[in-house]
């Protein structure tokens, strides 16, 4: 007799709930936003490259400056229009009146690293559809590393710690994200090895107080590899740099503890490169604003650097128009600057932000002497910077590479942390390169901020 059941049809797995992310501001908001969607994809969720498809949105703010807030209520008026189901979180979540008066109709509004919140008005507003293949899968440790990138494949940031014990006049980071909380240093060294199994080539340290890194915690011993490491920056950077990827630091602060991780840059366990917020020189706009470290040791203490570390590279940040700074601060920070010889600095007009007791201070600074001091500051730098870029001509480097197209190769070199910094551009045999690549180049040409290249090496 012939068998003329029909098999019973697979069943089939329902559509995920797709999320859209907007995610605006530092690389520690980035941060943020990664553990979001890993806990989200963990979930069974989806994620949509646009409104249209997205069943919500999350808007990751950013309110540091009013600048920055009226960019964030913009992104949120825009996700509105164009989906209408909106969650709004990160540091302009901390003032959810602001955001419910521009915008009554957003879902929910949650602070920065309130992933926990985060996800409940997701569950809210878009409930998790049951999947037996998903269900039974155990929720990744987002805090080691274990998800979703925004960042390109070859490199990651890597959040050390939260929150910021300094009480800056400008600033009020403390009060949206609270005093230092640092990771133990075993569970950051375990994400970085994650990382570099899973293919990053590049680690960019970050935090809002790097050089305070375990303080709070008094420095606790953990385990990694075998070994046992403080939760400080020396052991951190010594753990970092048995992992073969380069390891480059954001947000140090001058401290003498820097000192001892000088000897790691200098013999390429780390790359030689720091991030330092100096923001002036003056001492009377240093006191001002409140700015920790001794400024007067500064420059000491990067002679001292330099001397053990002569291929060392400084970028800095700077805020001129402070309240109070007169012209003759104005000229110290310029004179500074020259002594110093920084490689790649940034500079801001000072701001008013909502909360910052800075606003309160007498002296206001003109917006047309703002403006004039902005213009003197960058001229003075890229005097600097140019003569900084010259001197790298016919000298060879690694570069990492970020992009290729048909014209050409763009990459980075040790001097230089993605988006920030400068690029190295090859222009001629390319071809066989990759995102990720490191190839050695030498330098032919230079620009205001960037360089051109040829190979030498084969990519590695």
């Amino acid at each position: 007799m012939t068998d003329t059941s029909i098999a019973p049809r697979p069943t089939l797995r329902p559509a995920p709930p797709k999320i859209g992310m907007v995610s605006l501001g530092c690389p520690k908001a980035l941060v943020d936003s990664e553990r979001i969607l890993t806990r989200l994809r963990a979930e069974g969720y989806a994620f949509a490259p646009d409104y249209e498809g997205a069943d919500a949105v999350i808007v990751n703010t950013c309110g540091f400056l009013d600048s920055a807030k009226a960019e964030s209520l913009e992104a949120i008026g825009e996700a509105l229009r164009e989906n209408g189901r909106v969650i709004v979180t990160g540091c302009l979540g901390a003032e959810a009146g602001t955001i419910e008066a521009a915008h009554p109709k957003v879902l929910a509004i949650t602070g920065p690293q309130q992933y926990e919140q985060v996800m409940d008005a997701v569950h809210a507003a878009v409930p998790p559809r049951p999947d037996a293949f998903v269900d039974l899968i155990p929720a990744p440790r987002t805090e080691e590393g274990a998800g979703v990138r925004l960042t390109p494949r070859h490199y990651a940031y890597l959040k050390i710690s939260e929150g910021c014990n300094h009480s800056c006049r400008f600033c009020i980071i403390p009060e949206m994200r609270g005093k230092l909380v640092s990771r133990p240093v075993n569970a950051v060294l375990r994400e970085a090895e994650r990382l570099v199994a899973s293919g990053v080539k590049e680690l960019l340290v970050i935090s809002q107080d790097t050089s305070a890194y375990g303080v709070d915690i008094k420095h606790r011993e953990a385990e990694w590899n075998g070994r046992t490491y403080r939760t400080d920056l020396h052991d951190l950077c010594e753990g970092l740099g048995t992992l073969g990827v380069w390891v480059r630091l954001h947000y140090v602060y001058p401290y003498p503890s820097v000192d001892r991780i000088m000897p790691l840059m200098a013999s390429g366990r780390i790359l030689p490169y720091l991030d330092i917020p100096f923001q002036h020189a003056s001492p009377s706009v240093l006191r001002a604003m409140r700015r920790p470290a001794n400024q007067g040791k500064t420059m000491d203490r990067i002679e001292a650097w330099r001397a053990v570390c002569p291929d060392l590279i400084i970028r800095s940040t700077f805020i001129v128009g402070f309240p109070g700074e007169t012209e003759e601060d104005f000229q110290f920070l310029l004179d500074w600057l020259e002594e110093a010889q920084l490689d790649r600095v940034g500079c801001f007009r000072y701001e008013d932000v909502a909360g910052a007791a800075a606003n309160d201070l007498p002296g206001h600074v003109p917006q047309e002497v703002k403006d004039d001091r902005l213009a003197r500051f960058m001229a003075a730098q890229q005097v600097i910077s140019t003569a900084k870029l010259e001197r790298k001509v016919g000298k060879r480097m690694r570069v990492l590479i970020d992009a290729i197209d048909g014209d050409g190769a763009e990459g980075r070199s040790a001097a230089d942390a993605p988006e920030i910094d400068g690029n190295v551009f090859i222009d001629e045999d390319f071809a066989d390169l990759s995102v990720g690549d490191f190839v050695e180049v030498e330098v032919d040409e230079t620009g205001d901020h960037d360089l051109w290249a040829r190979r030498i090496a084969p990519t590695g």
